[in-house]
């Protein structure tokens, strides 16, 4: 919520927001956001989530342009920190000043063009740093030893609050060389810093924290507490250089770093240089995208004009300098009504409380659940069904509920109950640990497991049906898909109903699914926000799971529909998911997708007609073709169907619109027929279809392109 010069921010650009009717009504919403932010800096709890301060903030400010006689003293457009912080009685040596915001890129084009209308030539290159979402200080240096570190306050003078901040990471008790100067950053915490300081606190007795700004202003602030949490830091300014020795913003940066200061240069998130703003508009792009996965918040990026006599020549207002610009994302931290706390049991035997939520919007996407981590933390945050909660996103799987708001807890609400047994298998539950497990483990969901990897649509075991694959169980022959492949004639004859010919049949069966492609495994474990449609796009991008498994987060994210919330999932199940990935590899089991060497040519571009017509779906700028297929398709189950769709260059599609390529009808097809004929989009019978799948495997590239020109007439 706050900007790295002080003043709060908002995500709402206060020109399209409402102004208030009455005086009464904005003075009433200037002292609820006061309110707000003295329970930010007390560092206790969040009064209210991010959307909802952020939406009232602007409100104010766009009530003061329509009223301006209306505005009081203590408007937080008016007052660092919104009037709710400790100002303090040290003073600054030159003001904290505010920054201006901006909410798109149409704003920040228009910033950038204001600026260089001031200085009378377009600036010289800008940067981007992250907007680090936690509190501003001041750290003071004198010949190279940290002698006092001061709150903003309110931009004038600050706190004293030496003592907690030379705990902070990043803000070292002497420089590397013993010069006198001040450095001015945010003091923070990091994911891993929130978990242990939640931790520390409700292993102490206090509830825990709401949020990690939250967390680190009462960090900050804390005096006598029989726990020390931990505290990061970032630069982002310097006073005291010599000008002449450091002529832009990222020189200045690389000195302090060279000090032995932490910027966010160092840091995952890094500090771009750019040369125009289009190039700036681009590393926000990248910074918003990657920003979960960064390890601690970010709510905006701040652009800056490099060069010192661009800042000098532009100068400041009374109230912000006009060289340096906030760009605001969207709030990450929302309220909800937490539904139900349902039991889930992971492939492992870990049982976990998962919140069922009432579907909010959190950058970007809608949150249904989210973890509750863990039945002790689960009492400790003291949620129940009926209540508002907090919820954010950050580097977690899945959101967070991070609290409830109390004083709005229905009368009628009651505790959880914590399951007695496994609710999956009623076996025993071990508790010894916080996360507690069924004591069968992998054996308690083997069942679910097994039967998913063997279906025809995955690995395709003929033989293994619910009634052998409980026997296997049972006998603890089998606990996860790799134990399959240990299994022989001797082992099996002694299950019931099974003799020397079943059981080699079997045997045959399990050993010959060994050279299923790629994307046939990654299918039959069933990663989460996983289907075979997306498995096949994972294992056509990949090919090997080596390849897989060494992808960061972004390079899941260069797969077609694999966002950040999906590409964080994956990425996770993989790392549960290694140890029977391992012990499959192991066995012998393929881990390498089959490539059409012509498909791939023609998908990158290549315009040979022979190399086109091996992948018939693709359009001629190489972009693959959206094909729905609806009814039977003769010799195709309809999984299979999609399948074809994409070995033919396509990419396969459940609903028919208007960038729809093409839909392929067979027996039984209904309304998607129909809309298509509605719509325009070109139909292939589905016959046809089969003629043309059959065609491009016996590579008679003359019967593809003429089954091709058929269906597309025109060119796509």
């Amino acid at each position: 919520m706050l900007l790295m010069g002080g003043k709060m921010s908002t995500t709402v650009d206060p020109a399209h927001a409402a102004a208030f009717d009455s005086r009464a009504d904005y003075v009433a919403a200037v002292e609820q956001i006061r309110a707000a932010a003295r329970d930010y800096y007390s560092g206790s709890t969040l009064a209210m989530d991010d959307a909802t301060y952020d939406a009232l903030i602007a409100r104010v400010a766009a009530t003061e342009a329509a009223s301006p006689e209306w505005t009081v003293a203590e408007s937080p457009t008016e007052t660092v920190g919104a009037g709710g912080g400790v100002v303090g009685d040290v003073p600054h040596t030159t003001p904290m000043l505010s920054l201006d915001n901006v909410f798109d890129a149409d704003g920040l084009t228009k910033w950038a063009a204001r600026l260089d209308r001031i200085l009378g030539r377009p600036a010289a290159g800008y940067t981007v740093e992250p907007k680090i979402d936690g509190l501003a200080i001041s750290a003071r240096y004198a010949d190279g030893d940290l002698t006092q570190v001061i709150t903003r306050g309110d931009g004038r003078a600050g706190e004293d609050v030496t003592g907690q901040a030379r705990r902070a990471v990043g803000l070292p008790h002497r420089l590397a060389e013993p010069v006198t100067l001040e450095i001015r950053g945010e003091v923070f915490m990091t994911e891993a810093d929130f978990a242990l300081a939640n931790e520390l606190r409700t292993g102490h007795g206090e509830p825990p924290f709401a949020h990690p700004r939250s967390a680190a202003a009462g960090t900050l602030r804390a005096v006598d507490r029989a726990y020390s949490a931990p505290l990061s830091f970032f630069a982002y300014a310097v006073h005291g250089l010599d000008p002449a020795a450091h002529l832009s913003h990222a020189g200045a940066m690389g000195y302090v770093a060279s000090l032995g200061v932490a910027t966010t240069a160092g840091s995952a998130a890094g500090m771009p240089m750019c040369a125009t703003i289009a190039e700036v508009v681009a590393a926000i792009s990248h910074l918003d995208a990657a920003r979960l996965t960064l390890g601690f918040g970010v709510d905006g990026a701040v652009v800056k004009a490099d060069a010192a006599a661009d800042r000098d020549d532009a100068g400041s207002s009374s109230r912000a300098p006009r060289w340096g610009i906030a760009y605001k994302f969207p709030a990450d931290t929302r309220t909800t009504t937490l539904l139900r706390i349902e039991v889930q049991v992971g492939r492992t035997g870990v049982i976990t409380p998962v919140a069922v939520l009432e579907p909010v919007q959190i950058s970007g996407v809608t949150v249904t659940s989210a973890t509750l981590h863990n039945f002790d933390d689960l009492t400790r945050r003291n949620v129940r069904a009926g209540d508002t909660v907090f919820v954010r996103r950050a580097g977690d799987v899945i959101p967070e509920v991070t609290g409830a708001k109390l004083d709005e807890r229905p009368e009628s609400s009651e505790p959880f109950t914590p399951p007695t047994e496994c609710p999956r298998c009623g076996g025993e539950i071990d508790r010894s640990q916080k996360r507690w497990r069924c004591t069968r483990g992998r054996a308690c969901g083997a069942h679910e497991s097994l039967a998913y990897y063997t279906a025809r649509t995955s690995m395709d075991i003929e033989g293994l049906g619910d009634k052998i694959i409980d026997l296997l169980v049972r006998a603890g022959l089998v606990t996860d898909p790799a134990d399959l492949y240990d299994l022989d004639v001797a082992t099996l004859k002694p299950l019931d109903r099974m003799g020397d010919v079943s059981a080699g049949k079997l045997v045959a069966s399990i050993q010959g699914s060994k050279a299923q492609p790629f994307s046939r495994v990654l299918t039959g474990l069933g990663l989460r926000m996983t289907g075979r449609s997306m498995s096949r796009r994972l294992a056509r991008h990949f090919v090997t799971m080596d390849a897989l498994l060494a992808a960061t987060i972004e390079d899941l994210q260069t797969v077609e529909g694999v966002g950040p919330e999906r590409a964080v999932t994956i990425a996770a199940e993989l790392v549960e998911l290694r140890p029977v990935i391992d012990k499959l590899a192991a066995r012998g089991i393929n881990m390498t997708e089959p490539v059409d060497p012509a498909a791939a040519a023609a998908a990158a571009g290549d315009d040979d007609t022979a190399t086109a017509a091996a992948a018939p779906f693709r359009k001629p700028d190489g972009a693959p073709m959206t094909v729905v297929v609806t009814g039977s398709v003769p010799g195709l189950t309809r999984d299979e169907g999609n399948e074809a769709v994409e070995r033919l260059g396509g990419k396969s599609s459940g609903s028919v619109s208007k960038r729809t390529d093409l839909v392929v009808v067979g027996d039984g097809a209904g309304s998607k027929a129909a809309k298509a004929e509605d719509l325009g989009v070109p139909i292939m019978p589905a016959d046809r279809f089969a003629d043309l799948l059959a065609a491009h495997t016996a590579g008679d590239t003359a019967r593809v392109a003429t089954l091709l020109e058929e269906a597309l007439p025109t060119p796509a």
